[in-house]
C-alpha cells in the first residue's frame, strides 16, 4: 500500500453537486442504470438528510483511525469524507470530536465502510452519518494509510473528486466526469415519474400505464373467479 496524502484533487462544480443531490439516490440510481450504489451495509445513523459533495477518501488500518485525522487537513467546503479499512472492521473509528472538525470546515458528512460511535452527540450537532456500524470500541493512532487515493467501498469503486449522494435510500457514487449527464437524465426521470403520477392520482392502474396486462399473458397468468379457482 503507497501511504500518501493527495493534496490537489480537483472537484465537481458545487452548483451541480447541489443540483444533483436534489433529485435523491434512488432517483439518481434508476436514471443512471442502477450504477454507483454502495449497497445496503452502509445505513444514515439518523434518518432524514440528504447530501452530496465531493469524495475525499481515505484508506486505514483497522482500529486506526490516524489517517482520518490526516484528511480533515485535506477537506474543503462541500465535500464529504468516505473512509474505508484495508481489512474488515466494526470498530468506532469516528466520534463527535471528528465530526465536530469536519463541520467547522463544511464538510457535509461521512460514509464509512467501519463504526462510529457518539451517535447521539453527532445527531446533536447536525453531522449526517452513513456507516457500517456503530460501535463504542475506540481505535488508536499508530499506522500510515493514503488520503484521496482510490477505494472501494461496499463493493464500489470510488475515486477522489467523485460525488457522493447519500439519503434515507443510501449512498451513491457518480464519477466526477458524468455529473452533467446524470442530471440531464434525473430530470428526465422526475418528469416522467411525475406524469405516471399523475394518471394514478387520476384512477389509472400501474398495469395499463405499462403494459403490464400483456406482460402477464406472455407469462402464462391467467384470471379466474374464486369459484373457478376454488373448483380446481
Amino acid at each position: 500500500m503507497d501511504t500518501v496524502v493527495v493534496t490537489d484533487v480537483p472537484r465537481a462544480p458545487l452548483a451541480s453537486i447541489d443540483r444533483l443531490a436534489g433529485y435523491g439516490v434512488a432517483t439518481v440510481h434508476e436514471a443512471l442504470g442502477r450504477i454507483g450504489y454502495v449497497g445496503t451495509g452502509h445505513r444514515p445513523t439518523h434518518l432524514g438528510s440528504r447530501i452530496g459533495g465531493s469524495a475525499v477518501t481515505v484508506l486505514c488500518w483497522p482500529g486506526d483511525n490516524l489517517m482520518i485525522h490526516a484528511a480533515v487537513e485535506q477537506c474543503q467546503a462541500g465535500d464529504v469524507l468516505v473512509v474505508t479499512t484495508t481489512s474488515p472492521c466494526t470498530d468506532g473509528m469516528f466520534g463527535e470530536l471528528l465530526g465536530t472538525s469536519l463541520q467547522e470546515r463544511g464538510v457535509r458528512g461521512l460514509v464509512i465502510d467501519a463504526g462510529v460511535r457518539d451517535v447521539a452527540e453527532l445527531h446533536h450537532l447536525g453531522f449526517p452519518v452513513w456507516s457500517k456500524a456503530i460501535s463504542a470500541q475506540g481505535t488508536v493512532k499508530s499506522t500510515a494509510g493514503a488520503v484521496n487515493v482510490p477505494i472501494v467501498v461496499g463493493g464500489q469503486a470510488i475515486r477522489p473528486g467523485d460525488v457522493i449522494l447519500a439519503d434515507d435510500d443510501g449512498v451513491l457514487c457518480v464519477a466526477q466526469g458524468a455529473v452533467p449527464r446524470a442530471i440531464e437524465l434525473a430530470q428526465a426521470r422526475v418528469e416522467k415519474e411525475e406524469a405516471a403520477r399523475e394518471a394514478f392520482r387520476a384512477g389509472q392502474l400501474g398495469l395499463d400505464r405499462y403494459g403490464l396486462r400483456d406482460k402477464l399473458a406472455e407469462l402464462g397468468v391467467r384470471y379466474a373467479t374464486a369459484a373457478e379457482y376454488g373448483a380446481r
